[in-house]
């Protein structure tokens, strides 16, 4: 499998990996995920109720961004928490996630995630996962 330098240390990364990250990185989805995640933790179900997708729609974008490096998951009671790569993820994936959060920024739905995660936050997770149970 052919690589590519990554960084100024010469350090090679595969190729199967950057094209990971690419599709990753390919779903508006999966931004808005990264974009959310970019600096804190949020259980799934608080992904859930931000997208507005079924809970196998956020579980298969979390697998892909998972396998690219991009996120971090850690299980804790009924929760599953959510979290971007931190610094120890490879060099391209850092800028990857760097990236994600800086072009997000000023795009109107992204800002309309953050007025939205906001008022989730506040929202009880018990609550949350009973909601998205019943329906």
């Amino acid at each position: 499998m052919a690589n590519y330098r990554n960084d100024s240390s010469g350090a090679e990364w595969p190729l199967a990996s950057l094209a990971a990250v690419g599709k990753a990185l390919g779903d508006p989805g999966r931004l808005r995920i990264l974009v959310a995640l970019g600096g804190e933790e949020l259980c799934v179900c608080q992904l859930v109720e931000l997208l507005r997708l079924a809970p196998s729609t956020v579980s298969k974008h979390l697998f892909l961004l998972k396998a690219a490096g991009l996120v971090a998951t850690r299980k804790e009671g009924r929760w599953i928490h959510c979290r971007a790569a931190d610094s120890s993820a490879p060099a391209p994936v850092r800028r990857a996630i760097r990236w994600a959060i800086e072009a997000g920024r000023n795009i109107p739905e992204i800002r309309a995630d953050r007025a939205k995660m906001a008022k989730i936050r506040r929202i009880d997770k018990e609550a949350l996962c009973r909601r998205r149970t019943r329906k």
